[in-house]
């Protein structure tokens, strides 16, 4: 099996970068963001608000975080899985975000918008994948593994306090990329043991 080099962890960052520079240019990005109240009369806002985001520092740790984890996962498992993993994490943590603010006395008019959905679903994925990675957290060496109970749990934590972080939307996601990794394990395990 041939090792596909790394194509679409780099046209998602350009992506984003021109959604970034679309709503610095335009008034028009809120017909994007993902709103709650009008998720099932403009469904395209799962998808567009992935490349959405709230300010630059927002857009420069998630596309740092996609940099570095996007080319070791779609190396791994390919771009068309890359992909599909991607879109189905950012959109399943829109769905996320809907729920947990709902249950949780959100307002449902406050948009979300980043690809920190689809970047958990990342996360998620490796960490089940490739549970020993070592990652740098500032200048701190951890575990693949780790990194994911920690932001997991964190996420979890902040669902309760008020803030304008979307943590169902980080929760949705990673619940995807931990789904798919483990479906992955799964059929590896099945075609070892086929032999």
């Amino acid at each position: 099996m041939q090792i596909e080099s790394p194509k679409w962890t780099f046209i998602f960052i350009a992506l984003s970068v021109a959604g970034f520079l679309f709503q610095m240019v335009t008034n028009f990005w809120g017909y994007f963001a993902f709103f709650p109240a009008f998720a099932f009369e403009s469904p395209w806002m799962f998808v567009t608000s992935i490349f959405l985001h709230a300010d630059i520092e927002h857009l420069f740790f998630n596309m740092l975080v996609l940099f570095f984890l996007g080319i070791n996962l779609e190396r791994s498992i390919g771009r068309k899985a890359f992909v599909i993993l991607f879109f189905v994490s950012g959109i399943v943590g829109n769905l996320g975000y809907l729920i947990t603010a709902m249950m949780l006395g959100g307002n449902a008019f406050t948009p979300a918008i980043g690809a920190s959905g689809a970047i958990y679903g990342i996360i998620g994925a490796l960490a089940t994948l490739a549970p020993m990675m070592m990652v740098f957290i500032g200048m701190m060496p951890m575990p693949m593994i780790l990194v994911a109970v920690f932001w997991g749990f964190m996420d979890f934590a902040g669902l309760f306090a008020p803030s304008d972080i979307a943590h169902g939307a980080h929760l949705g996601g990673m619940f995807v990329g931990i789904a798919f990794g483990l479906y992955v394990r799964w059929k590896v395990h099945l075609r070892v043991n086929r032999y």
